[in-house]
């Protein structure tokens, strides 16, 4: 299955090279550049036919976002099949709710004036925060790093 979906993808290698991939990506789709704070990305990919992508870390990572004061796990490979506004099947994330780690399995912007980006589980249950707490410092805020 994961060879058959990441056919006729478009790959890139590198640290530098991934990073200015993911950040043009997330820009492409409508997102701040903060919602996905990878770190030490080897591979990334796109299939522009199906919307697939992947992003390949060289270990897990946990970020702490200071504007939602959400903890979030990343495993070392996350995916996700894109659209404009909307990430949906996304692998490799899960949030620290209470005492449990609940993946995330849906990302969108459901109506972009609202500024809102809603965060879904693979219940369909799910959360808003306002787009401005995944601003990145060049976009007009600073975001925790742990």
């Amino acid at each position: 299955m994961a060879e058959k979906a990441r056919a006729g993808a478009e790959i890139v290698y590198g640290a530098e090279a991934c990073h200015k991939h993911s950040m043009e990506q997330l820009e492409e789709l409508g997102f701040p550049k903060g919602v996905l704070p990878l770190k030490d990305l080897e591979e990334c990919g796109l299939v522009r036919e199906t919307g697939f992508v992947w992003m390949k870390m060289k270990k897990p990572y946990e970020h702490y976002f200071t504007g939602t004061k959400t903890r979030v796990s990343y495993a070392n490979e996350v995916t996700a099949y894109v659209e404009k506004f909307k990430m949906k099947k996304m692998t490799g994330i899960k949030c620290r709710q209470v005492l449990l780690w609940v993946p995330i399995t849906e990302m969108s912007i459901d109506d972009p004036k609202s500024e809102k980006i809603y965060f879904k589980t693979p219940l369909g249950v799910g959360r808003s925060f306002p787009a401005s707490a995944f601003l990145t410092d060049d976009e007009g805020t600073d975001e925790g790093d742990e």
